[in-house]
């Protein structure tokens, strides 16, 4: 695979391939002779294709509550069943993240990703047979098999980000990454009000449920043969020095346990994962949720929920990747976390206050300000994390931050959804803010620790000293005493 214009270099006194630059040596830093450093253009097909199986498991979460007043019905179950559908991929995650992150740091990404597309692929199609009235547990047993998927799936943007991307694209692909699960959540809310119309005969809703779960297999299915075939671990050379020193480290010098416990005494990460537990728990909450709070509000409008939930997050894909574009030309983390967080809240508020206007105009506004803000802050809180821990492995830093999102989001939802039923969503939306007013000052407590950065920086140093040396560049040096007196100079 050729290299882009891009490229951080190649081997030392080694040809670059076609189409590619010579290379650019960086020190190691320890006085071994230099790494090489390349950027491979095949890196964007494995953040597209990553971002691809993301969407389409991603999808599944939602598709279940966005309807949930037609799926009551279909199955004859109450509320809460259905919020069970979506809280399902919040519970799983909990136990499994610590063996899973530690099979990602073992095994690498290429295992990682097949094992969540077998679990994907087998999930949408035990959802394919679940389409009768009376099989809700075996619906129930299709979306756990998928959110074990999604445990292999939300730790890996930041570790493939640093990867296979270099020091000024790494937020960019995270938050490529991270926009692949948005979008998915995206047409989650706008896809199954669309396929499953609220009709009243049996037979009829069994077969548009039926429709909507075999779309989701057949491109579950296709996205897993392109895996199969496309998906590579790393690319031959490192893109970054950080990369290059992080293979030099011998499987013997790593614990797992002793990452876990260095995250675990890391106070500005602590901070940030309970930060970044309560504004995603408040999205996970508001996500399982909005069905409920719209119908509420404006009845029938089942297809224009959907588009909210849609409006929401397209907004916060948008998010996203302006807020990954300014982290890799700014560098200020904490600065723009604790902007989008402050900002979170207020959207959050201005939605609260409006949605029971009785305009749904306003509520398509409103809801797309939050989602902004909201959902553009999950890169930032990935990248923030990645440069607090470094050099402790990205999925490990990954998976604490998801692992906290998901018990806020299990309580957030099941409190928030009890609230509402009790004293309507204003009481309940009131309840999110309050949680999303500690996390921003959370957030202004994190000192901001760039280790990521520091490592970059003082590699790029020894780059340079290193570069002199080696080709005897002498503008700008000193020369000696005796050159001087002689006149030579």
């Amino acid at each position: 695979m050729g290299e882009d214009g891009k490229d951080n270099g190649a081997r030392p006194g080694a040809p670059g391939p076609a189409g590619g630059r010579s290379g650019r040596s960086i020190p190691n830093g320890d006085g071994r002779s230099p790494a090489a450093t390349r950027l491979y253009k095949k890196r964007w097909v494995i953040v597209c294709l990553f971002s691809a199986y993301s969407l389409s498991n991603a999808y599944q979460w939602i598709q279940y509550g966005i309807i949930s007043n037609i799926l009551m019905k279909f199955y004859d179950v109450d509320g809460f069943a259905i919020d069970w559908l979506s809280m399902i991929f919040m519970l799983t995650y909990i136990p499994f993240i610590f063996p899973v992150t530690w099979l990602l740091d073992k095994k690498g990404l290429r295992v990682t990703a097949l094992l969540a597309n077998a679990l994907n692929f087998a999930g949408t199609w035990i959802k394919v047979a679940s389409a009768k009235s009376d099989l809700f547990w075996l619906t129930m047993l299709g979306q756990f098999v998928s959110s074990l998927a999604q445990v292999f799936i939300l730790g890996m943007p930041s570790s493939l980000a640093s990867v296979w991307f270099g020091a000024d694209e790494v937020s960019t692909a995270c938050s490529i990454g991270v926009f692949g699960n948005q979008l998915g959540i995206a047409v989650g809310f706008l896809l199954p009000p669309i396929l499953v119309p609220n009709v009243d005969d049996v037979e009829e809703l069994a077969s548009h449920i039926r429709i909507m779960f075999y779309i989701s297999a057949g491109v579950a299915t296709f996205i897993f043969i392109l895996v199969i075939i496309v998906f590579q671990e790393k690319p031959e050379i490192p893109p970054t020095q950080a990369q290059a020193q992080s293979r030099n480290i011998a499987p013997g010098d790593y614990s797992y346990t002793a990452s876990i416990l260095s995250l675990l005494r890391n106070k500005p990460f602590m901070l940030l994962v309970l930060s970044y537990g309560l504004n995603v728990g408040c999205f996970y909450s508001i996500s399982t949720l909005l069905n409920r709070m719209i119908i509420e509000h404006y009845p029938g409008e089942e297809v224009n929920a959907g588009r909210i939930g849609l409006t929401i997050v397209v907004a916060g894909m948008a998010g996203s990747l302006i807020c990954g574009i300014w982290l890799d030309r700014t560098k200020t983390y904490k600065q723009t976390t604790l902007a989008v967080y402050l900002f979170s809240l207020i959207g959050m508020l201005v939605y609260t206050v409006t949605l029971n206007l009785g305009h749904l105009w306003v509520v398509f506004v409103t809801a797309g300000v939050l989602g902004f803000f909201m959902t553009g802050y999950l890169p930032l809180g990935f990248e923030f994390a990645v440069e607090l821990t470094y050099p402790e492995s990205e999925g490990t830093s990954s998976g604490l931050l998801n692992c906290s999102a998901q018990i806020f989001g299990i309580i957030f939802t099941i409190s928030q959804g009890k609230i509402i039923d009790k004293w309507g969503t204003f009481a309940g939306n009131i309840f999110l803010c309050i949680f999303l007013l500690i996390g921003t000052a959370l957030t202004g407590f994190i000192k901001s620790d760039l280790r990521r950065q520091k490592a970059n920086l003082l590699n790029a140093e020894a780059q340079t000293v290193n570069s002199e040396k080696a080709t005897g560049d002498l503008e700008g040096a000193v020369p000696p005493p005796e050159v001087l007196k002689e006149g030579k100079f």
